[in-house]
């Protein structure tokens, strides 16, 4: 069964009590979100369980009875609940701490794609909470969290590679997920890129322009604006409207003129088949090739 099949009564319900002229109280509200998560539907169930977690519908925030609905919604194979599911058990809200549990919920929200728990998995995996440590099964899911463009995960797995953290040190790997997360203002990121004297100063600096005055640059000729603007079309971050087409235009630009991070990325795009790109195995060898002969 797909997952809108299964959200739809709930979407519907929460529809019609958000339409001008709908007059149900919050008893009302709840009775019917109620009703429609006791036959069945996972989505009310979901809806009701962060109804009790935050309060709403005049109700009084009730971890037990959020636990009991969002667990529902879990073993009935929603990502979202599952992920919810996960963070109930690492923090003990509604049912007693269980890192071990939380991480099997973040599995089965991972493997459906959830960005949030493939995160999570990775971290869990990075510090051996509720698992035993291993860098190389973090790096997977950050890696996949990453890919999604989860800031935090970028961050992270920038980390890993700058630092040797389980994995091979790679500096240049390191570097460029850094920007990433940077480019999304990620304040971390940021620091750690000002921190990080062997890549000089005036990267940073390229993050706290404005979106125009990297533009000027970019358009000048300079590489590394180049890249950055690259990076701020693509993430849609920092005073820049996402725009596949000019993320491409300014990444190429930028590997053109001998940007090697922008190289790598563009490796990873043409592989993938990202920015809404079929895979392309040949583009992708050609800047493989062109950023390895760059390497010194």
């Amino acid at each position: 069964m797909k997952i809108r099949k299964l959200l739809a009564p709930a979407l519907l319900f929460t529809t019609l009590v958000s339409a001008p002229g709908w007059a149900a109280n919050d008893t009302e509200h709840l009775m019917m979100l109620r009703n429609v998560a006791e036959r069945g539907n996972l989505g009310a169930q979901l809806l009701l369980g962060l109804s009790y977690r935050e309060g709403r519908y005049g109700l009084e925030p009730d971890e037990k009875a959020a636990f009991f609905w969002l667990e529902k919604a879990a073993r009935g194979g929603l990502p979202y609940a599952e992920d919810l599911l996960g963070q109930a058990y690492a923090e003990g809200r509604g049912a007693p701490k269980d890192p071990a549990k939380a991480v099997f919920w973040w599995q089965q929200a991972a493997n459906k794609g959830s960005a949030d728990a493939q995160l999570r998995l990775g971290e869990a995996y990075l510090h051996g909470q509720g698992v035993g440590r291993d860098p190389r099964k973090a790096e997977f899911w950050l890696g996949r969290a990453a890919d999604q463009g989860n800031a935090d995960a970028q961050f992270l797995l920038g980390r890993m590679y700058h630092e040797g953290l389980g994995v091979e040190k790679d500096l240049q790997r390191g570097r460029n997920w850094l920007d990433r997360a940077a480019a999304q203002g990620h304040s971390d990121a940021v620091k750690l890129l000002h921190s990080l004297e062997s890549f000089g100063i005036g990267i940073t600096e390229a993050f706290q322009q404005s979106g125009h005055e990297l533009e000027r640059k970019a358009l000048a000729g300079d590489p590394q604006a180049q890249y950055q603007l690259g990076l701020r079309y693509e993430t849609g971050a920092w005073g820049v409207s996402r725009n596949r087409e000019q993320a491409l235009h300014w990444l190429t630009e930028a590997a053109e003129r001998g940007n090697r991070l922008a190289m790598q990325r563009l490796v990873e795009i043409y592989g993938r088949g990202e920015l809404g790109l079929a895979p392309d195995r040949e583009k992708a060898r050609f800047w493989q090739e062109r950023e390895q002969v760059g390497k010194p």
